[in-house]
Order: structure tokens, then sequence, then C-alpha cells
């Protein structure tokens, strides 16, 4: 398969996911405010990681929340993509908007002040 069309499918997946975890009852799930960061099909479409990053919750239970309700997340997107095969799917948190809030804080945080700046080139 031709990578555009992976790297269209896998967007596609990514924007339905986004709507079906608003759907799932599981509270694990429902309360923890999840959002679908990347999705990543193998060439084959037999299966699929999906990244994902939760704003509220406890991480080890929504893990648990998305690994009970892959089933039913599975068969609703079997549903809305036209595909002749839906692909397991396996959760894996991502850590990159946490690692990036982190860094934007690290950088607000230095200071710098003007006499640092200045190089004084009188003694040449």
């Amino acid at each position: 398969m031709a990578n555009y069309r992976r790297g269209r499918i896998n967007d596609e997946m990514q924007k339905e996911l986004s709507y079906i975890l608003r759907e799932v009852k599981d509270p694990r799930v429902k309360d923890a405010f999840i959002s679908i960061t990347a999705v990543e099909a193998t060439g084959d479409l037999k299966y699929a990681k999906v990244y994902y990053s939760a704003m509220m919750g406890d991480k080890k239970e929504v893990a648990k929340g998305l690994k009970s309700s892959a089933g039913y997340i599975r068969r609703e997107l079997a549903q809305r993509l036209n595909l002749r095969m839906t692909p397991e799917l396996s959760f894996y948190e991502d850590h990159s908007i946490a690692h990036g809030a982190h860094i934007s804080k690290l950088l607000s945080g230095i200071e710098i002040s003007e006499d640092d700046g200045d190089t004084d080139d009188a003694d040449v």
C-alpha cells in the first residue's frame, strides 16, 4: 500500500477515534478527557497503534478503560470507515504534550539580563 494512502487512513482513523471516545460509556475513559495524538497503522491494516494523551484521571485506570473498551471502539470504527479490514487497536500513552509543557515552563523560567548580552570590544 502506498504511504500516502496509509497516511490518509491514519488521519481518518484519528478523527473518527476522537468522536468515538466521546461515546464510550466507561467512566475511566469518559471522565479522563482523552485526546488522540496519532495513529500508526501497519501496511496490511491488521494492527494500529493509537497514541493518546489523558488530561485528567489516573493514567493506569485510563489505560485499563481503553483496553477494555477496545472491542467496542473497533466495532464503531468499522462501521464508520469503509475498509476491507479493521485493524486491532493497541493504545499507548503519548507523553509529548506533557514533555512540551515541561520544556515551555523551563524556558519561561530563564532570566536573561542585559549585562550578560553586552560584550565590550574596547579591550581590543
